[in-house]
């Protein structure tokens, strides 16, 4: 993890403008498929009695028990830059993390899991009429139609088609966790602040813990957990194997990973390269949970990446048109 904050501090010298962008969709795909095992991970924990609130801050604050170490390493004692981004770092925690995780399972109380996910993420659209209208950076043709695909891949990898109810406290919540979700790829592409990558995940998820935990206390995110056994793939294993999984590779590497991802991508390209977490966590249930995925759901996955690729070519009229500081494509 050191590296990665290493390297996110070095910019410019004799490396290609190439490599930002592989290394970058590396570790794009990386943050995406960590992200994407979580549900496939918690969901014998919660058949087994815990909580949504329960498995997500034990998540979120396993992750910044590893990750803060690490942060604080990456300053170098340079605790200023703390101070001057203490609000970013505190809105990035209550917004990308806790906003984002909360927003969710409040939404899935009220609605179907399939069109939650889908409001969750028309968040890359989110960013990029946030450039379009902060930094005049219009979309061309080509990144329109790549978001297209991704978009109607999204549908078929949820598997949509068949109708689902909406519920619209169930809908305003999702949105809650889209508005987290955009800002999490906004702040994650913005290397201005001089924090490292993380740096930055540290402060989030530290802050996301407490947030988390007091709702937690005030009753707003009921708290439940078991010590019986889980089962993946048939094989019973000790509840806190997967609760360590969630935190070490769900959580710390995920969030870090994705961070120094947008480094490199820009929030827009990024976003997009995350819809690929639908995809792995289809893969992921199918792994671990014997949820054989549907030929539907198989198109989806290749649309969603047909798309990125058209998001991705796209990407370079915008930038030719306008300058987005972030963006080290």
């Amino acid at each position: 993890m050191t590296s990665l904050a290493d390297d996110a501090a070095r910019t410019g010298g004799s490396t290609s403008r190439r490599t930002p962008a592989v290394s970058g969709l590396a570790l794009a795909l990386t943050s995406a498929v960590t992200f994407g095992l979580s549900g496939a991970l918690a969901r014998p924990l919660l058949d087994a009695g815990w909580t949504a609130g329960s498995v997500v801050l034990c998540r979120i604050a396993i992750g910044a028990l590893v990750v803060v170490p690490f942060g604080v390493r990456a300053l170098g004692g340079r605790w200023h830059l703390v101070r001057a981004n203490a609000g970013l770092i505190v809105l990035y925690g209550l917004l990308a993390v806790a906003g984002a995780q909360f927003g969710y399972f409040s939404a899935v109380a009220h609605m179907e899991v399939g069109p939650a996910l889908l409001i969750e993420y028309t968040a890359p659209a989110a960013v990029v009429v946030w450039f379009w209208l902060r930094h005049g950076q219009r979309p061309g043709a080509v990144t329109l139609g790549g978001a297209a695909l991704c978009a109607l891949g999204l549908v078929l990898v949820l598997d949509l088609l068949s109708g689902a109810d909406l519920s619209t406290t169930g809908v305003l919540w999702a949105l809650t966790a889209m508005v987290g979700c955009a800002t999490y790829f906004i702040i994650n592409g913005d290397d201005s602040t001089g924090l490292p990558p993380i740096t930055l995940a540290a402060g989030g998820l530290l802050v996301g813990a407490v947030a988390l935990a007091l709702l937690g206390v005030v009753g707003l995110m009921p708290m439940r957990a078991t010590s019986v056994q889980v089962a993946y793939a048939g094989t019973s294993v000790d509840w806190w194997l997967p609760m360590l999984a969630l935190g070490l590779v769900t959580a710390a590497i995920a969030y870090v990973t994705g961070i120094a991802a947008a480094r490199r991508l820009g929030s827009r390209l990024a976003s997009f390269v995350a819809l690929s977490e639908v995809v792995a966590g289809v893969l992921w249930a199918w792994l671990l949970l014997d949820q054989l995925p549907a030929a539907v759901q198989l198109l989806g996955g290749v649309l969603i990446l047909l798309g990125v690729v058209g998001v991705k070519l796209g990407e370079r009229d915008v930038l030719a048109g306008a300058d987005e500081p972030e963006v080290r494509v």
